[in-house]
């Protein structure tokens, strides 16, 4: 039975799961760098290799996995595979976190400056 708090009702155990596995797979830094990369602007392995600093396997093989559960697609351009992120909700989620998190710390880093120069 779900429960309905401020208005919303509890999604069912099957969506929860599904979104575990999703936020599972963004929990490495590698594959969240690449859906953040990709969240710029589509690009090939090879460019994504070089701006995330992967070695070209490794990244393969995280794309195979962002593509499997949906997150990324995948088009060929010639003989190349282009990846991007398709779903602007999961462009959303991952530069509001990342965002978030980058702004909070830029706060700390400029509070360190702020005492270091207070102190000195």
């Amino acid at each position: 039975m779900a429960a309905e708090i401020g208005g919303f009702e509890d999604p069912s155990a099957e969506v929860l799961a599904e979104a575990a596995a999703a936020f599972g797979l963004l929990a490495s830094s590698a594959r969240l760098h690449l859906v953040w990369a990709l969240a710029q602007g589509e690009s090939d392995v090879t460019h994504l290799a070089d701006r995330v600093g992967g070695a070209l396997p490794a990244v393969s093989q995280h794309l195979a996995k962002l593509k499997l559960a949906g997150l990324v697609r995948s088009r060929r351009e010639g003989r190349r595979q282009i990846y991007f992120v398709d779903d602007p909700d999961v462009v959303t989620v991952v530069r509001v976190m990342v965002g978030q998190l980058a702004a909070r710390a830029g706060g700390a880093s400029a509070s360190v400056h702020a005492l270091r120069g207070a102190g000195g």
